[in-house]
């Protein structure tokens, strides 16, 4: 199983986590809402539990729980900037279908 990480989303993660002065890293979960079924869900960490992946990239650590992983398998996790508004992007291979606001996708 593989989960990447642009540059450009390492940089975000690593300032709020420096700005924050503790945290072991970034969650990266799903969760079952919306029209579409499942949604994404990125939290800090603080610890690490039984059964979390850990994926590192340039010393910034994605946690990501066993049951999510089988939805996350592929995806890569960006960080764009257009014009004025900003955020992360996921870009899932796995995703078979969104809904029209973009907030939550099945598989």
């Amino acid at each position: 199983m593989a989960i990447t990480m642009t540059p450009a989303a390492q940089q975000h993660v690593r300032k709020h986590l420096d700005h924050r002065s503790s945290g072991l890293g970034v969650r990266l979960g799903v969760r079952t809402t919306g029209c579409s079924g499942l949604s994404y869900v990125l939290e800090f960490v603080d610890e690490a539990t039984s059964g979390d992946e850990i994926f590192e990239f340039e010393g910034v650590k994605l946690i990501i729980d066993v049951k999510s992983l089988l939805y996350l398998d592929g995806t890569q996790l960006d960080y764009v900037k257009e014009g004025l508004n900003e955020g992360f992007e996921f870009k899932n291979p796995n995703v078979k279908d969104e809904c029209g606001c973009g907030e939550s996708f099945h598989v």
